[in-house]
């Protein structure tokens, strides 16, 4: 009865329709993105004035950039949960709300102590978006554009970013780092008032037994009837598994490879080292040669700028080339310029004085940008979003994001460290050395997913077969 009365529910759209309702769903859950993006930017240029203005030494810094981190590592775990049990949907508009409370705290901050505090809020708002929107875009996307529409949220997080490096050099004339911490609050106004029209997750749905609304998320979103109930129908087999999260994780030794494989990518993505160029992009370019605040903001702008460009490339891309060369050009770039990076510092450290060595060490920044951009920025994401079987996605998930969070607390809280006692030279060939790594570990693990459906995914993996041909 149940079957028939599901059956009852599809009905047919027009190709507008589905195609204006593939767009706002983009565009709408992307903006968690741009909330990510704006936070991990707008720190890069109100650093240097709260340092000033409060006398902050390098492992205070360091605490106030991470501690965004660590909140976000708790964010992701209370993710799994929210996202588990009340839906993606209302986990957004969570995510939103606390976003805003962090900035409103930060931008109002009257000591260091205080300005940490909010900052661990706002974590926790970003390792929920973080969380989410790229699992909701997985689950609501087409198998043949899929990376091109979770890429599309990385291509957010740069706009974000981008957005925050512009609105820091508005404000840098006059110090002013309190309105560069508030400001961004106002896109998440804007995203708890999209995230309302949103559709819940059919995938979601249906793990609730609510298959009547799924079936109706499915029609708005296929012109062919019989294409949304043979979505629907691999949805339902997936769930013939009686088990469901840590309860699978520990009883199927196949969930535990790919847990343990969207691990190994987050922290890959993490140890390229490319946040502390983002993070740290002033305090770079002022080691670079470049003394005044207004080259440092113009060449964290340019920074963004070029990130968005290349995640663009990216997102155009991802369904045609694939994912795993996409990862082992990144590698092979990063490690490249990060090497030559560390040449540059050393050059200047013996005393080099050339014009050549700034501007080739702000040369070699955009080119570890490009690389990032081109790969691990979104391929990482797409990839933790597709290799999860649908009971314990949101587990495997969670894991992968916190891994993501603490990692990145781990780079920001030692970047400074680093650089005082082993010097910049050893800091930046020891990330060239890591990304070296990552190609072999990416060519021995990683699979390829492009156009493969999640279900089939899943089926390759319970089937055991070897990591990097769950894909196949």
């Amino acid at each position: 009865m149940e079957n028939v009365k599901t059956e009852m529910v599809f009905q047919a759209h027009s190709e507008s329709s589905v195609k204006f309702v593939r767009i706002f769903v983009f565009v709408a859950a992307g903006m968690a993105g741009l909330l990510f993006g704006l936070d991990q930017g707008v720190i890069s240029g109100a650093l240097p004035f709260i340092a000033k203005e409060w006398q902050l030494d390098s492992h205070s810094q360091e605490w106030v950039v991470s501690s965004m981190m660590v909140g976000a590592a708790v964010g992701a775990i209370l993710a799994s949960k929210l996202s588990s049990g009340i839906g993606r949907k209302k986990s957004l508009m969570i995510g939103a709300a606390l976003f805003i409370v962090g900035c409103l705290g930060s931008g109002t901050a009257g000591s260091v102590t205080f300005l940490i505090g909010a900052r661990l809020i706002l974590g926790l708002s970003v390792g929920i978006a973080s969380y989410t929107a790229p699992l909701y875009l997985a689950e609501m996307s087409d198998k043949n554009a899929r990376g091109s529409i979770i890429s599309g949220y990385q291509l957010m997080v740069t706009v974000g970013i981008l957005v925050a490096f512009l609105s820091d050099t508005y404000f840098s004339y006059n110090g002013d780092w309190r309105a560069m911490l508030m400001i961004i609050a106002i896109p998440a106004a804007l995203l708890i008032l999209c995230v309302l029209a949103l559709p819940e997750s059919p995938r979601w749905l249906a793990s609730k037994s609510r298959f009547q609304d799924a079936a109706k998320v499915l029609s708005t979103m296929h012109t062919d009837v019989e294409i949304a109930k043979a979505e629907l129908y691999d949805i339902k087999d997936s769930l013939k598994l009686k088990q469901a999260g840590w309860f699978l994780f520990k009883a199927n030794k196949n969930v535990r490879r790919v847990v343990f494989l969207g691990v190994l990518l987050q922290f890959m993505q993490q140890l390229t080292g490319f946040n502390i160029i983002m993070y740290y992009s002033p305090k770079i370019l002022s080691i670079a040669g470049f003394s005044s605040t207004e080259e440092q903001m113009i060449g964290t702008v340019v920074n963004g700028l070029v990130f968005v460009l290349a995640t663009l490339i990216a997102v155009v891309t991802v369904d045609k080339s694939g994912r795993k060369p996409a990862l082992k050009r990144c590698f092979a770039i990063m490690a490249i310029a990060l090497f030559i990076l560390g040449i540059c510092f050393y050059a200047l450290e013996s005393g080099n004085t050339s014009q050549w060595v700034p501007y080739l060490c702000a040369g070699m920044t955009v080119l570890a940008i490009i690389g990032f951009g081109f790969g691990a920025g979104p391929v990482v994401w797409i990839l933790c979003s597709e290799i999860q079987p649908l009971k314990s996605r949101d587990f495997g998930i969670a894991c992968s994001t916190m891994t993501n969070w603490l990692s990145c607390t781990l780079i920001g809280a030692t970047f400074l460290t680093l650089l005082d006692t082993l010097g910049s030279t050893m800091t930046f060939w020891l990330y060239a050395a890591l990304n070296a790594l990552f190609v072999y570990l990416t060519m021995r693990y990683v699979p390829e997913t492009k156009g493969v459906s999640l279900e089939k995914i899943e089926q390759n993996l319970m089937e055991g077969k070897n990591l990097k041909d769950i894909g196949c």
